[in-house]
């Protein structure tokens, strides 16, 4: 038999301590999801707190959403049941670090910022720069698979993630990849946590692969009246003996306040200081003769938050072919202007994965018939995707916000939810299809 709400209240509390479970108002709307509101907020310190927590929601059916930062909780369909927040923000520590190993086990509520200087004084980093910035905890980064330009280089977060320990929905603390204490037979854990928007388990402990910070780092700006006449300096690069670190198109809104032109593409080289002299040279040659107008940026290009994504009233993450990029954010382009939106897009180029940021007033199937549909028919074809990151809850109620999965992929992720999560209580209706 459930137990009563007061006698929850004191389970709760008795876990993590009274000063650590909120049930004020302005916490619990700080902490909803898409509009759906918690009953209570608990911020355990502890793999240990974490453990008991989820065995408690599993033993009262309960469903929870795992928190770090709280900068990508919009991610994801619109919650089935929401009864409480877990709160990972006071898991911070970095459990063990080998520099000579060039890796790094660290609590998953740790973020990239206060991690970053500990890694540095070694001349060390971890080469993950989503594009909502540095106060993003290592634990959301890797449950929303989150990347940005330096993927080119570096590749993703499941590069990057050696092994993981997490704790299952019935309260199981488990460990898969490196370090193991104990794993799951059959499964590539760490492969699978990855993206899996805490769905399959709760992170709490993360080995990461770690990078020698280059000697010397500079960027290059090429400017072009529109996003079609950078396509040509695209494939000059891509084509070219050239290794930037990072290769990017700007256009729309993410261009003002860092370059002047209609788009722009960056380009920065990271390694020993007479090789990004050299490359930056060849780069010009090459931008030149494309006719783009070639400038250098600050130091500061890259870590400087990017203000176009938090102004936006959609943010969809579009993955399409490497060599489609530039024409597809004309396309774009063009199609926020017959609505009469401002559309801002940061396209990792060499990747093929655009962050398109728009802002403005359309009813909610407006931007699911004219805009989210239409890009999806665009980039299917061709094995693309669109992943609609941050939306109106309205409009999320009109379509799935992962998008269309081959059937045989997505009986495959219900038989792993079913598997993990029998009991439903991790992100209920959240992920693929409502899982």
């Amino acid at each position: 038999m459930p137990v009563s709400s007061h006698a929850l209240t004191d389970a709760l509390s008795g876990i993590v301590g009274k000063d650590r479970l909120l049930t004020d108002s302005a916490s619990l709307a700080r902490c909803a999801v898409d509009g759906a509101l918690p009953v209570w907020i608990v911020r355990p310190e502890s793999v240990d707190d974490v453990s008991r927590l989820l065995r408690l929601a599993a033993e009262e059916r309960l469903a929870v959403a795992p928190r770090g930062s709280g900068t990508l909780m919009g991610l994801g369909n619109p919650p089935r049941r929401l009864d409480g927040v877990l709160d990972l923000s006071g898991l911070a520590a970095v459990v063990d670090y080998e520099p000579a190993d060039l890796t790094a086990t660290v609590q998953c509520g740790i973020s990239l910022a206060a991690l970053a200087p500990r890694l540095a004084a070694q001349r060390q980093f971890l080469p993950l720069d989503p594009l909502d910035g540095s106060a993003r905890s290592v634990g959301g980064v890797l449950a929303t698979n989150a990347s940005g330009p330096l993927r080119y280089r570096y590749g993703t977060p499941r590069d990057l993630l050696l092994g993981v320990r997490f704790v299952q929905a019935d309260g199981t603390v488990t460990w898969g990849g490196a370090r193991v204490v104990k794993s799951v037979t059959g499964y590539d854990i760490p492969k699978l946590m990855v993206g899996s928007l805490g769905t399959l388990g709760v992170l709490v402990e993360a080995t990461l692969r770690l990078h020698p910070l280059p000697g010397a780092e500079r960027t290059w700006l090429v400017t072009f009246p529109t996003a079609e006449q950078a396509a040509g300096l695209l494939a000059a690069i891509l084509d070219s003996p050239l290794q930037p670190n990072r290769l990017a198109i700007l256009s729309g809104t993410a261009v003002a306040g860092r370059a002047a032109g209609g788009a722009a593409v960056a380009v920065s080289f990271g390694s020993v200081p007479e090789a990004v002299t050299a490359q930056g040279e060849d780069l010009v040659a090459i931008a030149r003769g494309e006719g783009g107008r070639v400038t250098t940026a600050e130091g500061g290009f890259w870590a400087r938050p990017w203000r176009f994504p938090a102004e936006a009233t959609v943010m969809l993450k579009v993955a399409a072919p490497p060599s489609e990029a530039a024409a597809l954010c004309g396309e774009i382009q063009r199609l926020a202007g017959e609505l009469g939106i401002a559309a801002g897009i940061l396209g990792e180029a060499g990747n093929g994965v655009l962050h398109l940021a728009v802002r403005g007033n359309l009813p909610a199937a407006d931007w699911d018939t004219r805009l989210i549909t239409p890009l999806r028919e665009r980039v299917t074809p061709a094995g693309g995707s669109v992943v609609v990151e941050r939306a109106p809850r309205e409009v999320k109620e009109r379509l799935d916000v992962w998008g269309p999965v081959e059937p045989t992929t997505l009986a495959l992720m219900k038989r792993l939810k079913s598997e993990f999560d029998p009991l439903g209580t991790l992100n209920p209706g959240r992920y693929v299809d409502q899982i």
